[in-house]
């Protein structure tokens, strides 16, 4: 009667070591990247209004340095 009760004990205190031993679950995915915007025809024109501005500076440093 004694062994019973001893066996007993040790299977439910065995149960706590193997809840424990489950691990958390694993945490949520992660949600996608949003999309790239596509960088079209304005990206010349662009370069353009950017050189002729930067033309449009140097001559008037230089005006203004002579």
């Amino acid at each position: 009667m004694k062994n019973k009760k001893v066996v007993v004990l040790i299977l439910f205190l065995s149960m706590g070591f193997a809840a424990v031993a489950q691990g958390a679950t694993p945490p949520p995915p992660m949600p996608p990247p949003p999309p790239g915007l596509p960088i079209d025809g304005g990206l010349l024109l662009l370069f353009a209004l950017a050189f002729g501005f930067g033309i449009y500076k140097a001559y008037k440093i230089a005006k203004e340095t002579a």
